[in-house]
């Protein structure tokens, strides 16, 4: 899995993106579950999550400071 391009992620909606965000963070929440409970758990998740959870809220607030498009 390799990590994710913003040239990628500028192509989603403002809907697209907001849900995004929600999944990721969601995902991240079970991933710290999962280790902390000692199942298998691969670390490289950790850092590509976060990475494009960090993509997309920096497009966020990208389009909400210029308006916003869709």
């Amino acid at each position: 899995m390799a990590l994710t391009k913003m040239s990628d992620l500028r192509q989603l909606s403002d809907q697209e993106v907001g849900d995004r965000i929600v999944a990721i963070k969601k995902e991240l929440f079970d991933l710290r579950f999962k280790k902390a409970t000692r199942q298998e758990v691969k670390p490289h998740q950790f850092k590509h999550l976060r990475h494009e959870l960090a993509q997309l809220l920096t497009l966020e607030n990208e389009r909400r400071r210029s308006g916003g498009h869709d």
